[in-house]
């Protein structure tokens, strides 16, 4: 076997970790088995679960290769086993982050013969000749219920050839893939014995590209000859002084780059210039030094000596020259800052819409040149440090509060769940009650608003709601929804738009359902008939679009991967808000609003916060704190003054 391993900027997002392990047998046992291969991916990811893809993979392969008298499919079935059970005893213990957030595949290979198994969004091909197989699609797992949780189900299993290949993608790659057309390029690669050379070649003419997403590619060509894996990690080429994001960010953090990379230049010239006169200084010295130690009857450990301590003094001497200068550019950058705060200071007073957005930027301009100070404090003098930080407080505290940024040390906690009850995944509000569900359940969870709890059986797995007039509408993939309503509940199944469709976010306005197909970059309408029946599906966008969630109220609001908020009418783009917020967003997850609220609600659980602003973008709140460590969903209340934060077992209440 030859093993190719492509990892894509793992460092891109700081909530998402991926990695993948490729074990070969170590001895004649373990030959019996085969190799084992597996790759995984989580977001959403909390600091305590940053080993959390190690240790399962660890479990896995030590099962594996224990159970060295079975078969490869049965040492497979026993290993994942125990990674069920130790799935299980996580979520018991209330570790239940990773749930909804996992993707892990596991194969093993053995003479040819395939066996496999998968949770998440994790993609399969075959490559046979210039046939590319999607045998990720014959795979079907079996039901998951909460308890005994079963997260890997069926393993599935396959005779492969000689010089097969194996394509293992994560699903940004693999979305990267398909919009940019290399899984056919991929394909005509199959037949060739320099597949890999052929794959970085095709990989190296989209590297800019593919320093936006990242995930991993495994590749694995089925060779009697067995070749250790080759790994690559594909970053950004970027020097210490400079990184791409600086190049696309906005053209004032640039210039504010150069300025400084011109005075980091300007202070390697004074370098050379000081170290040329001091050369010229120690080459007299020198000269005098060995004169006098011809005249000396010193041994030469005496010499090696004072010659230690005189290199030692020189490199103190250009080190302390090298921090002075350092210093005084950190003082003239520190000056400007002064200076924006104080015009800062007179936009303020103004207090009209253009000052306050003025005095906004200066604040930003100054966060900019402060933060690379920040990183570095460490060793400057205690007065200098005292300035740095003091300034630090000042910046944070005026952008706080022009960015309406409330901090909430200890939010109101309003119920939290045991493990053994249910696990939440989503949440709805009707009627002041909360509605939990999840895709690993058929029950609904139903939280009173006097705090009593009820399980509702729905016999579906539900995968999204969405408040339909009066009653409750689950949608459980892939075309099956369940009216809730106060007279019990009904199913209905609506036409399916198109081959291999997956919707990933609902919404409703006048009892026309618009669903949104991420993969597809497209929404799709079912137009009303009345009595919970529904027409034709209508593909809704003129042109598709990368997005992240949609929501509804007469226009149809898109949350766009770049973290902007498109309005869209009639399948068109009529005005595209850039969120001018600080902290800057970095992964926003989910969108809200309805045509009774005038405000837009925005999820981001990457910085701990829940954003509300106008639908012209004007910012109204934010509310972040330490604890919003596991955001997975949040619903809000008909007059829009409640939001209700699941919080991985917790379920927090804002009120504004």
């Amino acid at each position: 076997m030859q093993v190719f391993e492509f990892h894509f900027n793992p460092k891109l997002r700081p909530d998402l970790i991926f990695n993948s392990f490729c074990y070969e047998p170590e001895n004649i046992y373990e030959r019996r088995l085969g190799s084992l291969y597996m790759v995984g991916l989580l977001k959403n990811v909390l600091p305590k679960n940053l080993q959390f893809l190690e240790k399962l993979a660890k479990l896995i392969k030590e099962r594996y290769y224990k159970g060295t008298i079975f078969t490869p499919e049965k040492s497979l079935k026993e290993s994942l086993r125990e990674a069920n059970e130790f799935l299980e005893e996580l979520a018991k213990k209330g570790d239940v982050s990773w749930l909804g957030n996992l993707s892990f595949a596991v194969l093993s290979l053995k003479d040819f013969k395939l066996n496999f198994t998968k949770v998440g969004e994790i993609k399969f091909f075959l490559l046979r000749g210039k046939k590319l197989i999607d045998i990720d699609r014959k795979l079907r797992l079996q039901d998951i219920e909460p308890y005994p949780l079963k997260i890997f189900g069926n393993i599935i299993w396959g005779k492969l050839a000689e010089n097969d290949i194996i394509l293992v993608l994560t699903k940004e790659i693999f979305d990267f893939f398909q919009e940019e057309n290399l899984i056919d390029e991929v394909a005509k690669l199959a037949p060739h014995q320099d597949f890999d050379e052929g794959l970085r070649e095709i990989l190296e003419q989209k590297r800019e590209a593919l320093m936006r997403v990242s995930g991993i590619c495994l590749a694995i060509i089925l060779t009697k000859e067995k070749i250790l894996a080759k790994k690559e990690t594909i970053l950004p080429q970027i020097s210490k002084e400079f990184s791409l994001r600086e190049v696309f960010a906005p053209l004032l953090k640039v210039s504010l780059r150069i300025t400084n990379l011109l005075r980091i230049y300007e202070l390697r010239i004074n370098l050379l210039k000081f170290l040329s006169k001091k050369i010229n200084l120690l080459k007299n010295s020198l000269k005098t030094f060995r004169e006098k130690l011809k005249s000396l009857t010193l041994n030469k450990k005496l010499i090696l000596v004072l010659t230690l301590i005189f290199v030692l003094l020189l490199g103190f001497i250009f080190s302390q020259f090298e921090k002075s200068q350092r210093i005084k550019i950190y003082q003239k950058n520190l000056k400007e800052i002064q200076e924006n705060l104080n015009l800062t200071e007179g936009y303020l007073i103004l207090r009209n819409p253009q000052a306050t957005k003025k005095a906004n930027s200066l604040l930003k301009e100054s966060w900019e040149k402060i933060s690379p100070i920040l990183t570095e404090s460490r060793g400057l003098p205690k007065d200098f440090n005292q300035q740095i930080f003091s300034l630090k407080d000042e910046i944070l505290e005026k952008l706080y509060n022009l960015n309406k940024l409330e901090k909430i040390d200890n939010p109101e906690l309003f119920y939290e769940f045991k493990t053994e009850e249910f696990i939440p995944q989503k949440l709805i509000v009707f009627d002041e009650e909360l509605y939990f569900f999840s895709p690993y359940s058929k029950n609904l969870f139903l939280l009173k608003e006097n705090k009593e709890t009820e399980i509702i059986e729905i016999g579906q797995k539900i995968s999204l709601a969405n408040r339909f007039n009066d009653e409750i509408l689950f949608f459980s993939k892939p075309n099956q929804l369940t009216v809730l309503s106060g007279g019990g509940q009904s199913s209905v199944s609506f036409k399916e738009p198109y081959p291999d469709f997956n919707f990933d976010d609902f919404s409703s306005f006048k009892g026309n359902l618009y669903f949104f197909d991420k993969k597809a970059g497209q929404i799709i309408r079912y137009l009303y008939l009345g009595n919970f029946q529904w027409g034709e599906a209508e593909l809704w966008l003129r042109k598709s679009v990368m997005g992240k969630s949609i929501a509804v109220d007469g226009s149809v609001w898109i949350l766009g991967k770049d973290n902007s908020v498109g309005k869209y009418y009639a399948g068109v783009l009529q005005e595209k808000i850039e969120l001018d917020i600080f902290p800057y967003s970095k992964d926003i997850s989910k969108i809200f609003t309805s045509p009774y609220l005038p405000y837009l609600y925005i999820l981001e659980p990457a910085q701990k916060r829940i954003i509300v602003i106008t639908k012209t973008g004007e910012i109204m709140k934010q509310f972040q704190s330490e604890k919003f460590d596991n955001l997975l969903d949040f619903a809000v209340s008909e007059d829009g003054k409640t939001i209700w934060l699941l919080n991985g077992l917790k379920v927090y209440q804002i009120k504004f």
